[in-house]
């Protein structure tokens, strides 16, 4: 709605991921040039790390932009808690090959068959592994694992792997040792500057043809920052709001006032939705004492009478 009152060719604060509105923060331009090592190595593991709306799928969507006429075979798949006997099935549908019918042994010489074919054409395969903080450790072990299938000492497959913070501790684990070997850069994401969300956002509005309409007051980006923590997604979110109440009372000009008046309705909708969700089970109270005492006799009792 507010794209057509304020003439814009587009959402410019849309929440999925797109990157023909990547912005090069330090922090972004950093960790897109890790992702760019990593594939000029050809082999290992690269690991980027942050916290939850920071930019991790708008920087994998760039970087898959890049080389989408590269010789490289790309896929990416987002992991909830995937098994180790799921995770072969699961790269093999990412890259569109039919798993076998059989067992383990049979979808994993079907990869390594794909893996050759790729190889052959002068191809590399890489997979952007998602929410890898997700992952039990022997699926990581698994994933390490496939990196080991190599034609003349040169790797077929490489990962990157995506995740929020506490994936960190995940690496850190001493059963982790063989994985960390493989990784040759890590890169923790941080949240933009004030001065950055300001440049993030108009950023954004330029791509859609914004032009100064509305106009944007200086006191309006030092407020959003500030309860954005300079998270791009929030961001997102504050300002797609901005711009629908700008649009509905046919606001010229959107001031911190403006902002606070939507950041009221955004903290009253979230209490609303936490009021309304359903409360989970009380959790069973511990025995009292004298309860688990008579427990303990009727046990008692009933082994002497079996005993009979």
């Amino acid at each position: 709605m507010y794209e057509t009152f304020y003439q814009f060719s587009g959402q410019p604060f849309r929440l999925s991921p797109d990157h023909r509105f990547f912005f090069g923060s330090q922090a972004h331009r950093k960790a897109l040039a890790y992702l760019r090592y990593g594939l000029s190595q050809g082999e290992g593991f690269i690991v980027i790390t942050g916290p939850v709306g920071t930019g991790k799928s708008t920087l994998v969507a760039q970087l898959f932009a890049e080389i989408r006429q590269a010789p490289v075979v790309a896929a990416q798949i987002s992991t909830t808690q995937v098994e180790a006997d799921d995770a072969i099935r699961l790269v093999l549908a990412a890259f569109g090959v039919a798993p076998p019918q059989g067992d383990k042994a049979s979808m994993l010489k079907a990869f390594e068959t794909f893996l050759v074919q790729q190889h052959r054409a002068g191809k590399r395969v890489l997979l952007v592994i998602d929410e890898a903080q997700n992952l039990p450790r022997r699926t990581l072990e698994e994933f390490r694992m496939l990196s080991n299938f190599a034609v003349g000492g040169q790797a077929l497959f490489q990962s990157f792997l995506l995740g929020q913070p506490q994936f960190n501790a995940v690496l850190a684990d001493p059963d982790m040792e063989q994985l960390r070997q493989r990784v040759i850069a890590s890169h923790a994401l941080e949240p933009m500057t004030a001065q950055e969300t300001r440049a993030y956002v108009e950023h954004r509005l330029r791509l859609v043809g914004w032009t100064g309409r509305p106009s944007l007051a200086e006191d309006l980006f030092p407020l959003v920052h500030e309860e954005t923590g300079g998270v791009p997604r929030r961001i997102n979110t504050v300002f797609s709001r901005l711009l629908l109440m700008g649009a509905l009372e046919e606001r010229e000009h959107l001031d911190a006032a403006c902002a606070r008046t939507v950041l009221d309705e955004l903290r009253s909708e979230l209490a609303e939705s936490l009021d309304r969700a359903p409360a989970r089970p009380a959790a069973a109270p511990e025995p009292a004492p004298a309860d688990t005492a008579l427990r303990d006799r009727l046990a008692h009792l009933q082994a002497r009478v079996a005993a009979q």
